[in-house]
Order: structure tokens, then sequence, then C-alpha cells
């Protein structure tokens, strides 16, 4: 099971990541805290200290086009907010 899906490169969540040491991560939504701590420290080689997640639930959205009415449905979705050790960091840019 590949844990970790994407990190979450937002404005917002860069502003977290400089003040408070924290990154978000997308990840696989049967992924516990220990598994998502133990993924992390395995792919960026940082000591974490806490992990929070968050689960979002799929929306309902619907527009009216030029080919009528459309609907369709978001995914549903788990989000990590990964708390490291001091004076460390996460370089996302660095294996592009």
């Amino acid at each position: 099971m590949n844990v970790l899906i994407k990190p979450v490169i937002t404005e917002k969540m860069t502003g977290i990541s400089e003040k408070l040491h924290q990154y978000g991560f997308m990840v696989d939504k049967t992924a516990n805290k220990i598994q998502i701590k133990k993924a992390v420290e395995g792919m960026y080689g940082v000591t974490v200290e806490s992990v929070n997640t968050i689960r979002y639930a799929g929306k309902s959205k619907s527009r009216y086009t030029k080919k009528g009415f459309v609907s369709g449905r978001t995914n549903a979705f788990k989000k990590a907010i990964v708390s490291i050790g001091e004076g460390q960091t996460i370089d996302f840019y660095s294996n592009i």
C-alpha cells in the first residue's frame, strides 16, 4: 500500500510550513497515523513529532452548460498535517 499520495503545496500550506514546521500530504484513505509517520520519516529522513488527519467527503456538483444540465461528484480524500522536529525542513522541489 502506498501511504503518501502527494504533498499539498498551496499558499496556505506554505505559510504554515514556514511558521510552524508543519507539512501537508494527501494520504491513502485507509492509512493510520502510525503508518503516515513511518512513511514520512522513511521518505524524507526527518523526525515526525505529531500527525493530524482530516477526512474530506466528496461533494455533488452540478452546472448548466451548452450541452444541458451536467452533474458530477468530487473525490473523497484524506489529508495529513505532519509536524516535524525543530530545525528540519522538507524540500518538495528537490526531486522534480
